[in-house]
């Protein structure tokens, strides 16, 4: 029990650093929330310009959760960069507490921060537009599909963050290019089913294409979650796979760079 308290104080300890982190940098938190707010509503208006409200509801759910996935998915990804910058790498890496509570701690405070974000670019786009009907949602759906996409864009999140771990110069961009992959193949903002047969394929591999599936499945329709179980099977393998194999791969990695020296260096 002593040593889970230990673990479960070091994973606070990091995400009371996160959360001081974006209050020092709060100006550029703020622009990254009203570009995601103004981005969200850009796409959107593509449906109300349309005229379908199917449409514009659409849209709206894939900017909005497309956004929660990808500050989930950077927050990880990105947590070898951000430690790169600050020039706390070494020490952290150094620090005796398992790598598994430093990544927890990310993965609490992405997942918070996260939602406090989607929520607040939801409530701007609702008011926006007043017109929309979503008396005939089921919100336990888009919950239950937001958690289990969180858990697995965790476990590509900790595969991302070796890049950054093992090449120091382009590491970060790397994970950009990933990012990048999965909005094309993920059907954010239009059907996978337009997409060359190959790349679907690839669409599957992704558990974004769930998630939105599923969340737009529960907003607009308000089909409860027992309806769609082919839905969800997914995304528990994919978490309960990825997880454990980015936590392995994550050691590997680390292991690696201690024992070559890219932790010291900063480009």
């Amino acid at each position: 029990m002593t040593a889970l308290a230990h673990e479960l104080k070091a994973s606070y300890a990091f995400i009371e650093r996160n959360f001081f982190l974006s209050r020092r940098y709060w100006g550029w938190e703020v622009a990254f929330l009203v570009y995601s707010a103004a981005g969200a509503l850009s796409i959107s208006l593509i449906g109300a310009q349309a005229g379908d409200p199917r449409l514009l509801l659409t849209l709206m759910v894939g900017a909005i959760f497309w956004n929660y996935l990808s500050v989930v998915f950077s927050w990880i990804a990105e947590t070898i960069t951000v430690e790169r910058w600050e020039g706390t790498l070494e020490y952290t890496m150094m620090a005796p507490i398992r790598r598994s509570s430093q990544l927890f701690g990310s993965v609490v405070y992405a997942m918070v921060y996260g939602l406090v974000r989607t929520s607040v670019i939801f409530i701007a786009l609702v008011l926006f537009f007043p017109q929309l009907d979503l008396s005939g949602a089921d919100p336990a759906t888009v919950v239950a599909f937001m958690l289990l996409g969180s858990f697995s864009f965790v476990g590509i999140g900790m595969i991302a963050a070796i890049l950054p771990l093992l090449y120091v110069e382009r590491g970060a961009q790397m994970t950009f290019v990933l990012q990048s992959c999965l909005l094309l193949v993920s059907g954010v903002y239009y059907s996978v089913d337009i997409l060359p047969p190959w790349m679907q394929v690839l669409s599957h591999l992704s558990p974004a294409t769930y998630v939105l599936e599923g969340v737009r499945a529960g907003l607009i329709d308000g089909t409860p979650i027992a309806d769609l179980t082919h839905l969800v099977w997914p995304l528990i393998v994919m978490g309960a796979t990825l997880i454990p194999f980015g936590l392995w791969a994550f050691g590997r990695a680390e292991r690696y760079a201690k024992r070559t020296g890219k932790l010291k260096r900063v480009g």
